[in-house]
This record gives structure tokens, sequence and C-alpha cells, in this order.
């Protein structure tokens, strides 16, 4: 399996590389800070393509496929895991969504909107009393006349105080249905957003839908098949994650070296310092191991194939990865990486939401485990 990048893979990982240092990294402390992304910086982002790397070109995307949109999330992710996220959660689950099970007329309706920075877009699946157990949701849609009758309450949906377009999961006569609705129609309450340990600027808060109409027309896919279509998205989602990982790792073990080989302690640099040499060396081999499983996946992921077992690998093992890396960071800094004066303590924190969202740790292992008890052991490339 051939992991090289194409010329045009190295251009897009170089462009946003140039564009994540010039306009991104200057600005993330005070993201952080002020707990909100500009608004500028959302349009720059859309003007330079980064909220449609995924997509057909032909939708107004970039053409890169889920290979590529990796690669854009690790650069943007060593600057700012918050933008990071608005990226993700606009791309990879909420226009996704629409990419994935939508009609063609719905496709070409929204798709150049979205990929282009025009609209914002939420996925909007998690509700009060169902989280993990996604297919409890209790948000419904009643079809009368020419319009669903929505009604229905959904929380911790990322960009969902910025959002125009909303792909949102609800429960009809034939089971579980995905509609597009408009984030300004009567009826659609936003929440106050959400005080969160970390990626602070990246806008989260609750949705309340309150005999809110939605055309009929903006059925995803078939009604009483939102199900799959939310969990074909959400493999997606995941690589997306497993990406942040990657590039929030390589970021802070950067850092991490650089401040080892300045620091002088006993009249040396601790870098010289086996115990600082074996942390290296395992946030090191913890990186090369999340790149390889994340590419790898993405890789069968363009290609059409099932990918849901790898992805929830991925989810899995760089979620938890980016965590001792984190740490490991953190330690190599002693009492300077507690500081707010220093970017790892905000990498700290951003990190710790890897291993929840798109699915807990113990959710991924329970998908990988179900299926590798069902093949009883045997892998399969």
């Amino acid at each position: 399996m051939d992991f090289s990048l194409t010329d045009e893979l190295k251009m897009l990982r170089e462009m946003v590389r140039d564009f994540t240092d010039s306009e991104i990294r200057p600005l993330s402390k005070k993201i952080d800070e002020d707990e909100e992304i500009p608004k500028e910086l959302i349009k720059k982002l859309g003007e330079l393509g980064l909220l449609g790397t995924l997509f057909p070109e032909e939708y107004g995307g970039g053409g890169f496929g889920i290979f590529g949109f990796c690669i854009a999330e690790e650069e943007v992710t060593r600057a700012c895991g918050s933008t990071a996220t608005l990226i993700g959660a606009h791309q990879s689950i909420g226009t996704n969504a629409i990419f994935i099970g939508g009609s063609e007329e719905l496709k070409k309706k929204y798709l150049p909107q979205l990929t282009s920075g025009e609209k914002i877009a939420a996925f909007c699946l998690t509700e009060p009393e169902s989280g993990s157990d996604a297919y409890s949701l209790k948000t419904s849609a009643k079809l009368v006349g020419d319009k669903w009758i929505l009604n229905g309450t959904k929380i911790w949906i990322t960009n969902a105080g910025i959002a125009d377009v909303l792909s949102v999961f609800c429960r009809t006569e034939q089971g579980i249905t995905a509609l597009v609705v408009d984030a300004k129609s009567p009826g659609v309450i936003i929440g106050p957003k959400e005080k969160k340990l970390g990626i602070r600027g990246s806008v989260t808060n609750s949705i309340t839908f309150e005999n809110v109409e939605v055309p009929k027309e903006n059925l995803i896919g078939v009604e009483g098949r939102g199900f799959i279509t939310a969990m074909h998205t959400l493999d997606a989602g995941r690589l997306c994650i497993g990406a942040c990982c990657v590039g929030a790792s390589k970021e802070m073990m950067e850092i991490a070296s650089k401040y080892a080989n300045q620091r002088k302690q006993f009249g040396q640099a601790i870098s010289h310092f086996q115990g600082i040499q074996f942390m290296l060396a395992d946030m090191s081999t913890k990186i090369y191991a999340m790149e390889s499983l994340l590419y790898r996946a993405a890789l069968k992921y363009d290609r059409h194939k099932d990918a849901s077992f790898e992805a929830a690998m991925v989810k899995l093992f760089c979620s938890e990865a980016v965590a001792e890396v984190a740490d490991k960071a953190l330690q190599i800094h002693g009492g300077m990486g507690f500081s707010r004066e220093l970017p790892i303590e905000k990498f700290y924190r951003d990190a710790r939401i890897l291993r929840i969202f798109e699915g807990t740790s113990e959710i991924q292992k329970m998908i990988i485990g179900k299926k590798v008890a069902k093949n009883n052991g045997v892998w399969k490339l």
C-alpha cells in the first residue's frame, strides 16, 4: 500500500500549512480566550476552499476526498483545535450527511453554498436522553401535506450558534429519518453557548425545534433510513477526529522537543537526559502509529469500501494516543507546561474532548469487539 502523496496532495498540505501559519496561528490564543472564531477567518476558510476540501468539484468542492481532507485538518489542528473542529463539524458530518444520503436535487441545492463557505452546516443527532444510544432519539417529525412538522431538542451541537443548515435526525412513522433544516426557520431555537474545558472557540449549543416546518423535498435519502446515513456519516467524522489527533500530536512533539533542547538543568539541556528521551521516543512512536492507521483507513474510505471498522479503530487509538502525547509534552515542560503562557496547556485541554465526540472510546471498543467476534478473530485487509 503506497502512502506517498501525489503532487496535488503535497500542494494542498503546503497551502494549508502556509495559511495556518499566517492566518490561524496568530489568532489561536485569542480564539481560545474570547471563545469565538472571528467571522473574517471563517470567510477566509471558505475562500481558500477549506470548507469543501472533501467533496467533488461538481459540487464546488476541492475533490480531495477524505484523504486530502484529513491532511488539511491535520495542518489546521497544529495551530487551533477550535478552528479544526468548526471545519470538521461543518464538512465531515454536517454537510457530509447530505452528500452521503441526499438526492441529486438536494445535493445540488445545498452543497455549492456549503462547500464555498457561504453557509455553515451542523449535524444534529445527540439528545438529552440519547447520546451513545443514538437510536433511542425522540425528536419527531410528522408529514402534514407537503411539509414535515419537526419537534424536539438536540444538545451538544457543534456549530449550532453559527450554522445556516442543519442535518437533523428525527423519528417518523417509518423510523429514524434525516432532514435538512434551515436554521433560520421559525421555531428553531438556539440555546446558550456552552462553556467548555477545551476547544473553547468552537461554538456548541442546544437546539430546540417547536413545530418547525420543513419542505417535504428536504428529506435526506429515504424515510426510515436516516440511522444508516448517520452511522456512515460518523465514519468520516471519526477519520476527521483521527486527523485532528495527528496534527495536535505533531505540534506538541515539535514544541516539546524544542523546549527540551533549550531548557537546561544540571549544566546541560534536558534533552540529554534519558528520562526525557524516553518520553520523546514514546511520543514519536505513537504519532507514527496514529498517522499510519489514519491514512490507511482514509485510502479504504476513498475507494468506496466499508471502512466503519477501521474508522472506529482510528478514533479509538488516535484519541487515546493524543492524550498520552499531551501528557508527556506537558511533563517535559514541567511547571511551565501548566502555565497559560505556553501553548501546551491549551493543547492539553483541547485533546480531552477527542475521546468523547463522534462516539466515545467505549463505543468504539463495542464496534470493534463485535466485528472481531463475528469474524472469529479473522483479520481481513
